[in-house]
């Protein structure tokens, strides 16, 4: 079980969501929006800044790190539920799409859709890219041994 399946229900969907692709997200809402209830704006989307926080060894005193873009939308769906996205990097049509699919998935006759359409695979694709990193990782490994000299006795 990978890390993301360990994760509830809409944090797991709106971070599959938010790493998948733009491309094949916008192929995957496509399917999903003819039929969706329409999402009105409520904030957004748009692009700001976040400051970038880090620790040494993870526990330390904290440091500023750097700036990163992140894109936020809000919409609201005529029935009430309000869908949120905020990603990293300025791309304002998938803040969009992702806010309305998660306004989509808080219905329950949607869960089952965005989990089949959406959310399963970017899962998907995720672990496959996981598995392609330690693949190339494993095979640039160099084991590293100690040898005994004579004198070192």
């Amino acid at each position: 079980m990978s890390r993301a399946d360990e994760k509830p229900g809409r944090k797991r969907a709106l971070d599959a969501m938010a790493s998948m692709p733009a491309q094949l997200l916008c192929e995957r809402y496509g399917t999903i929006a003819a039929a969706a209830p329409r999402a009105i704006p409520v904030r957004g989307p748009e692009i700001g800044a976040v400051m970038v926080r880090g620790r040494i060894g993870g526990g330390g005193a904290p440091f500023n790190l750097g700036e990163a873009s992140v894109t936020r939308a809000t919409v609201k769906l005529d029935s009430g539920e309000v869908g949120h996205a905020i990603l990293l990097g300025r791309d304002l049509k998938k803040a969009r799409m992702v806010a309305h699919l998660d306004a989509l998935g808080q219905r329950t006759e949607w869960q089952p859709v965005i989990e089949a359409d959406v959310v399963a695979p970017a899962l998907l694709l995720e672990t496959a890219a996981r598995r392609r990193r330690a693949e190339e990782t494993e095979a640039t490994r160099v084991d590293f041994f100690t040898l005994v000299r004579g004198e070192d006795r």
